[in-house]
């Protein structure tokens, strides 16, 4: 009896009145729900204000010369900088995890990691696309820019505060024969084509005649680098 009085007092310390067996993945999801609301509340309050100073702008620009002159070569590089839509024919790339295998049919050689779809994947497919002449490129609808990176946690894409599973859809605007041949000469890329055929992984590859490519609305602050003088 005093053994088990011991036992039930530790237990009852070390849960600190929550339940030891209970799983805290809805807590979790729970959390991350709504980290994603608040970073959205937060986006749109940063849309609102870059409107706001938007009109401020153009509003003294009517009177001041100097100003005007600024914004107009600020407006030049707004294509360049991706914070302009764009639309053209392109390339649509989906990078996909492998199925489930079923119970006792994956062989003890092949790993979890084989079977999913890594970072360096999904940067390979970017950076042959770039290099391929890609004039403008989105990852699950959201614009990339020179400065966007592409993170993955686990087998999930991280872009711009939010989480995206796969299928990962990249989708760049330009000559399609191009941004092919740069795919298939890329090291990357055929390190993935290999896992594809190895272990299942989806990869495919489609032409498209019309792509949209919305406006990059991210933060463009720079916290490493100037223009160069």
């Amino acid at each position: 009896m005093i053994a088990a009085g011991v036992l039930f007092t530790t237990s009852a310390n070390t849960a600190s009145g929550t339940a030891l067996r209970e799983d805290r993945r809805p807590q979790m999801a729970q959390v991350i729900q709504q980290q994603q609301a608040r970073i959205a509340a937060e986006e749109q309050t940063a849309r609102s204000l870059r409107n706001d100073v938007d009109q401020e702008t153009a509003g003294l620009a009517g009177t001041d010369t100097p100003l005007a002159q600024a914004r107009a070569r600020g407006d030049a590089s707004l294509q360049a900088a991706g914070l302009t839509a764009l639309q053209g024919p392109g390339l649509t790339v989906r990078l996909n995890d492998a199925p489930t295998p079923q119970k006792g049919s994956r062989s003890d050689q092949v790993s979890n990691d084989d079977l999913v779809v890594h970072q360096q994947d999904v940067q390979s497919v970017v950076n042959a696309l770039w290099a391929g002449g890609a004039e403008a490129m989105t990852i699950m609808g959201i614009r990339l820019i020179s400065t966007s990176a592409v993170r993955c946690v686990g087998n999930t894409l991280l872009l711009q505060g939010q989480v995206y599973s796969p299928p990962f859809v990249i989708k760049a605007i330009g000559d399609p024969g191009r941004m092919r041949a740069a795919l298939s000469a890329d090291p990357g890329v055929q390190a993935f084509e290999q896992a594809v055929r190895d272990f299942g992984l989806g990869y495919q590859v489609s032409d498209e005649s019309k792509i949209v490519a919305p406006a990059y609305t991210g933060s463009i602050d720079l916290s490493h680098a100037e223009v160069a003088k």
